[in-house]
């Protein structure tokens, strides 16, 4: 007679943890794409685009337009890096042809993401040029250091032949009051910190991992020298948001 009466208290049983697992399940999915779409590279650099984020058990799914080809890659690593995350489905459009590898279009993006993500040069007015692998930079710096630092990181990006430097440095921009920092997500900096190592040249072959918590930044992997691990960690303190670097890369 137990065993008859305990059967619905089973049933009953299996029916709340299976609806206990999939409200969990649905507060989580809820979650990620509230973070998506709250967070700084959302709000920042694909504001103007129309993103549809759709997360289901930590399975998401993108579709919609993007204006840009990395705008594209930004979405897919600033998701994949949320909590909770297990894989990301990238279906997003970008407006027009994508630019071909090696491109005067193809080096545009990637210096984008070179001159957007790095606090050193962000703050200051630059414009580039591309023809035939050739990048000329135009704008204004607060000072030279500026300057200097727009042209390396441009140099080091794939498929840059030679820049040519016609920044200009204003005490205008110099005396102009800091705006307020925005608070940085995690997982906006863990996507810039990525896609800043992939695109950059000296970096773009070394195998890395990059997690964030609360602004630190844990870089893990292998380089072949200590100069390569070096240049991670100066790279990586750069990055919009970034407020420490554990660089925990050994020499193979």
């Amino acid at each position: 007679m137990k065993a008859i009466y305990s059967i619905p208290m089973i049933m009953a049983a299996i029916f709340m943890l299976a609806f206990s697992v999939s409200a969990h399940a649905g507060k989580m999915d809820s979650r990620i794409e509230s973070s998506a779409k709250k967070s700084y590279a959302f709000k920042t650099y694909l504001h103007g685009d129309d993103v549809i984020v759709r997360s289901k058990g930590g399975a998401v799914t993108l579709t919609g337009t993007v204006s840009e080809n990395f705008h594209k890659s930004l979405a897919q690593e600033t998701v994949a890096a949320i909590h909770g995350v297990k894989r990301v489905d990238n279906r997003l459009e970008v407006d027009g042809a994508p630019p071909t590898p090696n491109s005067d279009a193809w080096v545009r993006d990637k210096l984008k993401v070179a001159l957007s993500f790095h606090r050193s040069v962000s703050a200051a007015t630059i414009e580039a040029e591309v023809n035939d692998g050739i990048v000329t930079l135009r704008g204004v710096a607060a000072n030279r250091a500026q300057m200097e630092s727009a042209a390396e990181y441009s140099k080091d990006l794939d498929g840059v032949k030679n820049v040519i430097n016609a920044m200009t440095v204003s005490t205008t921009l110099q005396k102009k009051p800091r705006a307020v920092r925005k608070k940085i997500d995690d997982a906006s900096i863990t996507a810039q910190v990525n896609m800043t190592l992939l695109n950059q040249r000296s970096t773009g072959v070394l195998n890395t991992t990059v997690t964030t918590k609360r602004g630190v930044v844990t870089v893990s992997g292998t380089a072949t020298s200590a100069a390569e691990i070096g240049l991670v960690t100066r790279l990586v303190t750069d990055i919009n948001g970034v407020t420490a670097v554990k660089n925990r890369m050994a020499v193979k």
